[in-house]
């Protein structure tokens, strides 16, 4: 008997024997990539964004005007939109600095994590202990942590994947100050996660846990963090100055942008496309993911030049990612209703590089499928590439009603370089390789409206998506 996957790949590549719907659709996605790549119009928007407008961390003085951006770009191209409210968190940074004040004198270069906590008005200063993993600290014990400074040193190496190992590296950053603090720490640094620096230290969210005390938490250069290890390791006592002014107030209202084209056939089945809207309040966040929300602009203006798809396109620029995910759990907790008939959903959140291909979680032959379907739209683009993964984190929370997840695979290279820092500016993104990506985008959101059949849907035990 034939293997389901094997039956549903053959559906995908050979419809009803190539019909006429299917041939149509088929033309229209080839004429959609090269409406795309005519001319760099998702740098133009950009550029706007970045250099206008700026950083838009949630809660932010810039994030209402990014909203108001977004819909703005959305009616400029005829394309029916609306905001979806959603509460976001407030974290402001403050005034922050760091500096080895025992045994030499030396200013360090830090940014504060993500939600952490302030120190007191005057700063802490305290002696220093440099661990490489959450288990050499667990095994040195409260004795030995009490009343110190912990330095995570644990190094992100670039492999050659698209993402490496970063889920190994990030999870410091993630959880070590609460690590830290339960064997008695008073604050938390961590070696900036990232794949190259000229002394640019990587900010992130971090997360408190409820059975530990907050304490300050901040990422140090890599530069700096080798430093560290090396006056530790001389034997001297080395003694560290840290001052954090970050604060918390009340939550505010922002707003998922969601934009739609009604499909002709089977509105009521959706093709989902998003991005986040928002960024960390150092650069621009031009390549996260200013670049991703300007893809989908661009992917709804084409789509909707032409004749409708089959299936409704929807998409969804996301409040707050960084740091906190709410307008990825407000769209779902809005969508509960309808979620059945998201038949997939696509995120672009690795940068504006050239596309290589898509990332899939689903049910059993979701790859196969996918590449049945989508290789005769994005191999002459050199985009065909298609793997086993995950989506991005805004559409994570849809894994539990079974949608099918995709991630839009870019080229990685350089993009932990500048994820996070100072450095994630608009000069970073070419705009001939940022509109490959907007072309590829919108051929798979084509292909996966016009499909004859729908991708299996992810089984209850999948794998959570990672945060990034």
């Amino acid at each position: 008997m034939m293997p389901t996957w094997i039956a549903l790949a053959l559906l995908f590549a050979f419809p009803a024997a190539a019909s006429p719907a299917t041939t149509a659709a088929l033309s229209r996605g080839s004429s959609i990539v090269a409406e795309t790549l005519k001319a760099p119009t998702a740098y133009a928007r950009l550029r706007v964004l970045t250099d206008t407008i700026g950083h838009r961390l949630a809660g932010s003085p810039a994030e209402p005007k990014a909203v108001a951006w977004a819909k703005a770009e959305f009616e400029k191209d005829g394309v029916s939109v609306r905001l979806e409210p959603v509460m976001v968190p407030v974290w402001i940074r403050g005034d922050e600095s760091a500096a080895i004040v025992a045994p030499v004198s030396q200013q360090l270069v830090i940014l504060g994590l993500g939600g952490t906590v302030g120190t007191p008005p005057g700063g802490i200063t305290a002696e220093v202990l440099v661990v490489s993993s959450t288990e050499e600290l667990t095994a040195l014990g409260v004795e030995k942590v009490r009343g110190k400074i912990v330095l995570f040193d644990h190094p992100f190496v670039r492999t050659g994947e698209e993402f490496g190992d970063y889920g190994r590296a990030v999870k410091y950053r993630g959880q070590g100050a609460s690590d830290a603090a339960r064997l008695g720490a008073v604050a938390a640094l961590v070696r900036s996660v990232g794949t190259s620096s000229l002394r640019t230290p990587h900010t992130g969210a971090m997360r408190y846990a409820d059975d530990a005390p907050k304490i300050p938490a901040a990422a140090v250069t890599i530069e700096d963090s080798l430093l560290i290890r090396r006056l530790a390791e001389s034997g001297q006592d080395l003694m560290i100055h840290l001052t954090l002014g970050a604060s918390t107030e009340a939550d505010r209202e922002g707003a998922n942008v969601v934009a739609e084209i009604r499909g002709y056939a089977k509105p009521e089945e959706v093709v989902l496309i998003g991005a986040h809207l928002d960024s960390w309040d150092v650069g621009t966040g031009a390549i996260d993911d200013g670049a991703g929300c300007v893809m989908v602009i661009e992917t709804m203006r084409v789509i909707a030049a032409g004749p409708p798809p089959a299936r409704t396109v929807r998409a969804v620029l996301f409040a707050n990612e960084e740091n906190g995910l709410r307008g990825g759990r407000a769209y779902r907790d809005a969508h509960l209703a309808e979620l059945d008939k998201h038949v997939a959903a696509i995120e672009s959140d690795s940068g504006g590089a050239r596309a290589t291909g898509l990332s899939i979680l689903s049910g059993e032959g979701g790859v196969e499928m996918l590449t049945a379907l989508l290789t005769p739209l994005l191999a002459p683009i050199g985009a065909a590439r298609f793997r086993a993964g995950h989506g991005g984190a805004d559409i994570s929370v849809l894994e539990t009603a079974g949608v099918p997840l995709l991630g839009l695979s870019l080229d990685s290279t350089r993009y932990f370089d500048w994820h996070h820092t100072p450095a994630d500016t608009l000069d970073k993104i070419d705009p001939a390789e940022l509109q490959h990506a907007a072309a590829a985008l919108a051929a798979a959101t084509w292909g996966l409206a016009n499909a004859e059949a729908t991708l299996p849907r992810v089984p209850p035990s999948a794998t959570p998506t990672p945060r990034r």
